[in-house]
């Protein structure tokens, strides 16, 4: 197909959950040196409730093993009867929560995002891409509970600079950042690591279809609006480096025990 050609098929191709499987091979990511489904089976193994944040149309988490008795929370309405078709034959429940405010944007003010749980009700809380309020992961976990999150920078310097836009206006998404407001929270940071990853797009379609459909990563990206941009760099491969990271966190058992030599040796 011919560039512009690539660009209509963008247009037309539907999107359905959290799904980026319409474009195979066309977009391939690469793999960080852990396996956050691993932990999160792991963890999963010893508790008897569990919330996943975010589900998107609960592709991921209908392949995790998952606690007893475990809820998923979605934000975007669209995807909330997707995954509750897919999640409820499992047993599990998916409620439409208010959308959080991205983390970086927290730091400008006093966050949305309140969970519709009450305290103290999850032994594991999970969050695989999602942007999350702190303070209510804590709330909602019962002392000694485990929150573990994976999270994904995404990219937007990179993609930016490849439209010829100007960088993302604000403060970095680090996992300085996130560490921050984790333990600000009252949780103890227990361990985690970060990676570099590559995102490569075989042809513009792939890359215009992709970012029409993560609005985050250019706010306002619409095909014809930057069709010009995006035709430039067709004929070869596409490719955004971005960061990686994941974290576990833990509630102590009682207000003061903190796990504060574990937070003071992973603080970046």
């Amino acid at each position: 197909m011919t560039p512009d050609q690539l660009l209509e098929e963008a247009a037309s191709t539907p999107f359905e959950g959290w799904d980026f499987s319409a474009y195979g091979d066309r977009i391939v990511q690469s793999q960080p040196p852990w396996s956050f489904e691993d932990l999160v089976d792991e963890a999963a193994a010893s508790a008897i409730t569990m919330l996943d944040l975010g589900t998107g149309g609960g592709e991921w988490l209908s392949a995790r093993r998952h606690a007893q008795r475990t809820v998923a929370t979605e934000s975007w309405a669209p995807n909330v009867p997707v995954a509750a078709a897919r999640l409820g034959p499992l047993g599990i429940p998916v409620v439409h929560a208010e959308d959080p405010v991205d983390n970086v944007l927290q730091e400008l003010g006093t966050p949305p995002g309140r969970l519709p749980f009450s305290e103290d009700t999850f032994d594991l809380v999970v969050d695989r891409h999602e942007a999350f309020v702190a303070a209510e992961v804590f709330r909602v976990l019962r002392p000694g509970g485990v929150f573990l999150t994976q999270q994904a920078d995404s990219g937007a310097a990179a993609v930016r600079s490849l439209l010829g836009l100007p960088p993302p206006r604000g403060p970095d998404f680090t996992t300085s950042l996130v560490t921050r407001q984790i333990v600000r929270a009252g949780l103890g940071i227990v361990e985690g690591a970060s990676a570099d990853v590559l995102t490569t797009f075989s042809d513009v379609g792939a890359f215009a279809w992709y970012l029409t459909h993560v609005p985050w990563i250019v706010p306002g990206f619409t095909i014809e609006a930057h069709r010009d941009a995006v035709l430039a760099l067709a004929g070869s491969s596409i490719q955004v480096p971005a960061m990686r990271f994941w974290l576990r966190a833990r509630k102590p058992d009682s207000r003061g025990a903190q796990t504060s030599a574990a937070t003071a040796e992973w603080a970046p």
